[in-house]
């Protein structure tokens, strides 16, 4: 079943998606119990890769999820992570830029957040949103003040060719870095995505969770897959790649998450530093000296 997760949720590079060639309600052969069993081992295993990877201070983790709004990302990243260490990790949620922002190009306020060595960090939404919902509302990238870009005609079909390569140049800089990048798309169906909009309408204790913008974007749901699927098609490298999780079933989705995560951190030469010769002398020495202490 492992096996087959990692198979079948990875859009291989260099194909051409559709996100219809995913199944968002797919749960393979496993059941909910033995996920949930699956995922508490899993969270147990991360905590423990986090340890030594604060400790070898090499390598950091940088985990995108990109989603409809009400796939689950605020749930998934409350249980996949919950065994981690807060001091090694970092949460960061990118809404509508800033007017500092918008006066910088559209990767500074990525950069800004990136995890240090050691660390994980976690982008609730990300630099993605620039060829998501910029893609669908065009109109937002006349905010950002780029030359040559005056009129909705500027952004032809060049233009988000050239944001997929610098999307692409910028992960390609991170791995070779030492920064590994993990993205998923947390795929929801729109019928999921309605039932879960009257749950929080009808939920007093969810009301909090409803924004009328949601419905708006929810009508441009055909335009959203089509922006989705070319951002499958173009940046899902051997590097950085993208993995698409059926969202429908929370309980898989957050499995498979927490399973792909361990995976690859398992894929690291992640150990505790070991001490040199000398080091070990004066661990030693404080030993002793400690043990002649009376306390």
């Amino acid at each position: 079943m492992k096996k087959d997760i990692l198979k079948d949720l990875l859009a291989k590079p260099g194909r051409q998606y559709s996100v219809s060639d995913f199944d968002p309600s797919f749960i393979g052969e496993l059941s909910k119990q033995d996920a949930k069993g699956q995922l508490t081992k899993n969270v147990e295993k991360l905590s423990e890769l986090q340890s030594m990877l604060y400790a070898q201070d090499r390598y950091s983790i940088l985990i995108i999820f990109q989603a409809m709004d009400a796939a689950g990302k605020d749930g998934t990243i409350k249980h996949v992570m919950s065994g981690i260490n807060p001091q090694g990790c970092q949460v960061f949620s990118f809404k509508q830029p800033s007017a500092e922002e918008l006066d910088h190009d559209y990767l500074w306020r990525i950069n800004r957040c990136l995890p240090e060595r050691g660390r994980i960090g976690i982008f609730n939404r990300s630099h993605y949103e620039d060829v998501l919902i910029a893609k669908v509302h065009p109109e937002i990238i006349l905010s950002n003040k780029l030359p040559g870009v005056e009129t909705i005609k500027d952004i032809d079909s060049d233009f988000w060719k050239r944001r997929y390569r610098q999307i692409n140049d910028f992960e390609r800089y991170l791995t070779e870095n030492g920064t590994v990048v993990l993205k998923f798309f947390l795929n929801v169906s729109k019928a999921e995505q309605k039932k879960r909009f009257m749950e929080r309408l009808d939920d007093k204790t969810k009301n909090w969770k409803f924004s009328s913008a949601d419905v708006k974007e929810r009508q441009f749901w055909d335009e959203y897959m089509k922006a989705y699927a070319d951002v499958l098609t173009e940046t899902s490298t051997e590097l950085a790649p993208w993995y698409v999780i059926p969202a429908d079933n929370k309980w898989f989705m957050r499995y498979a998450v927490g399973h792909i995560i361990c995976e690859r951190m398992k894929q690291l030469d992640l150990h505790y530093p070991k001490l040199s010769e000398e080091g070990l002398k004066q661990l030693e020495d404080c030993k002793k000296s400690v043990s002649d202490i009376n306390f």
